[in-house]
């Protein structure tokens, strides 16, 4: 139950529901192979690119999730939303399509809606470790963490080694205030093959609030410029302060 969270819940859930969403979406086709048409290790295109590529060619597949994925780092939710429901219209039954929408919708909230995307595309029988990621975001970010921790491990099952899944599941945890779990989850997830920088400041977040500071500076300095690490431990500080949290810091 919700109410029954420590007061550090709320504003915690607020930074890592995005930073869940982000780990589980932006774990791109390159980690399973590159999309149709694009070579691997092929440099990854600008938006202004991929979007003159979309709009010369708006049914082919490859460009099609390519140019959504660019809309969503860009912030573009609901565009990268449209352009996948035209995929969808244009190959119905295709899992990588499939996933792709479902990627967008939990990035613009529409988290109901992803999962019943995820529903109709994951096989109970062989299921897609990128689609179990996806379904689990969307379940944190709607507070059934539990189950979402369920897909995570079952994801871990089918890809042991993916920092992504590791990571998710440290957020899922760190979002019910599970701190010394969450972190144990993305020390893990941190040391994988692939991890990424995200995953690594993700980390130093969840030391920080634990109250290690120095340890959580070091964390960052090796990821950040000099004046970004000091704003972020500025920043969880803040956090500590706001929610009177400094007591519990200094007797845990």
């Amino acid at each position: 139950m919700l109410s029954s969270l420590s007061p550090l819940f709320k504003p915690l859930r607020i930074v890592l529901l995005a930073g869940a969403a982000l780990v589980a979406i932006s774990a791109c086709t390159a980690t399973r192979g590159p999309a149709p048409g694009y070579a691997a290790g092929q440099p990854q295109l600008g938006i202004a690119e991929l979007t003159a590529r979309y709009r010369a060619n708006p049914k082919d597949k490859a460009t099609i999730i390519h140019y959504a994925a660019a809309l969503r780092a860009a912030g573009q939710s609901g565009q990268a939303v449209a352009a996948l429901e035209q995929g969808v219209g244009h190959y119905p039954n295709d899992p990588d399509i499939a996933v792709a929408y479902a990627k967008a919708l939990t990035a613009d909230g529409r988290f109901e809606q992803s999962l019943g995307v995820l529903e109709r595309v994951i096989r109970p029988d062989a299921p897609d470790w990128n689609a179990l990621l996806v379904k689990g975001a969307a379940l944190d970010q709607l507070g059934r963490n539990a189950e979402a921790r369920q897909v995570y491990g079952q994801a871990l099952v089918m890809a042991p080694g993916e920092a992504s899944i590791a990571a998710n599941l440290g957020l899922s945890y760190a979002m019910t205030n599970e701190l010394g779990a969450a972190e144990q989850h993305l020390r893990r997830a941190a040391q994988m093959p692939g991890a990424t920088s995200k995953i690594r400041q993700n980390l130093a977040l969840i030391v920080g609030l634990q109250g290690r500071f120095d340890e959580a500076r070091k964390l960052y300095a090796a990821e950040l410029p000099p004046d970004q690490v000091e704003s972020n431990m500025a920043y969880v500080r803040s956090m500590l302060t706001q929610q009177n949290r400094w007591d519990a810091v200094a007797k845990s």
